[in-house]
């Protein structure tokens, strides 16, 4: 009898099959602060993201930034007036990563955002799926975050504060 026969072979296709689709989701929390790299939008299934938060407050005070999900914890971080600083990251295999962010800066309070949500950054209904997710930070008061593209092709999506936990 031959081992190489129809259930063996389907079995084997399967076994590859879900080891080729699953091996990007084993790094599901890699997020080292880095600086932007790429301009591509990303819709693949399990792509990996890159979050930049730019500095643009009016008083070109320091941001403070607190970014956390339900299993990591980035810490705080010190973003001078004009400048970034970004994390990388895998969307779980169950849509549902979230990162929320708490900024402060000398002069302009305390305000929370979801900085990265699947149903807004990562779904082709609504807003524009993106691989880097680029967004500046207290440009204005009525809309004081928005996600903006590297080149400035696509207008900015702007968004108000979000209430704190």
């Amino acid at each position: 009898m031959s081992f190489i026969n129809k259930p063996h072979v389907i079995l084997l296709f399967i076994i590859s099959s879900t080891f080729i689709l699953f091996v990007p989701a084993l790094d599901l929390s890699n997020v080292p602060a880095e600086s932007p790299t790429s301009d591509e939008d990303g819709f693949l299934p399990l792509a990996g993201k890159h979050v930049v938060i730019c500095n643009k407050v009016k008083n070109r005070e320091t941001l403070n930034v607190h970014c956390r999900s339900s299993e990591d914890d980035l810490g705080l971080i010190h973003i001078p007036w004009n400048h970034t600083w970004g994390f990388r990251f895998h969307v779980n295999i169950w849509k549902s990563t979230k990162f929320h962010c708490h900024f402060t800066w000398l002069g302009g309070g305390s305000h929370y955002f979801t900085i990265f949500k699947v149903s807004r950054d990562d779904s082709i209904i609504g807003y524009n799926v993106c691989k880097e997710c680029i967004w500046e930070v207290g440009i204005n008061d009525k809309n004081p975050i928005c996600r903006v593209s590297r080149d400035k092709s696509i207008l900015p999506h702007c968004f108000q504060w979000e209430e704190g936990p």
